[in-house]
């Protein structure tokens, strides 16, 4: 009787710690994975090349809105930046017949870049054929980030989504 006791004692102990190291695996497996995310963000910072894929939208006095499809993005460069974004908020002056999205294409003036602890802070300037926006930039440590577009012509307004390297063209 006592044997028994002593081996279920024992199977608990034993059970206990094979569980509790499997733990400590799966906690240096996720820190693993987060700091070579890191990594990749910051490589992706240093280069000036990423694009930014939009998953919600604020606009200016408005509610969030979730975006349907990953077909919103900016593509930065610091030789051409392009953009294909949806707006919903007030416009000053656009164009009559226009889609009412924001689209724009050109090169980035003012690149400015603040690294801050869990952040990373991107500031351009972009002239469009029609106007020039101002790009502000919060890009977390794990790839999410949000951007905030000024125009002249419309209302300001705010996009979450994620960061990742651009995709390579096939020739």
């Amino acid at each position: 009787m006592m044997k028994t006791k002593l081996y279920i004692l024992f199977l608990f102990f034993a059970l206990g710690v094979s569980m509790n190291a499997q733990e400590k695996t799966k906690k240096e497996l996720k820190q693993e994975k987060e700091l070579e995310k890191q990594k990749e963000i910051q490589k992706l910072l240093e280069t000036k090349k990423f694009v930014f894929e939009a998953q919600k939208v604020t606009p200016q006095g408005g509610r969030l809105i979730q975006l349907d499809y990953n077909t919103y993005f900016l593509k930065f460069d610091t030789e051409n930046t392009t953009c294909d974004l949806p707006f919903f908020g007030r416009g000053y002056n656009v164009a009559y017949n226009g889609d009412g999205g924001i689209k724009f294409e050109g090169k980035p003036e003012n690149i400015k870049i603040e690294n801050k602890k869990k952040n990373t802070l991107l500031r351009a300037t972009v002239r469009g054929k029609n106007d020039v926006y101002d790009l502000l930039f919060t890009i977390f440590n794990n790839g999410s980030a949000s951007l905030n577009v000024n125009s002249n012509n419309r209302a300001p307004i705010n996009y979450d989504g994620q960061v990742s390297a651009p995709k390579e063209v096939k020739k």
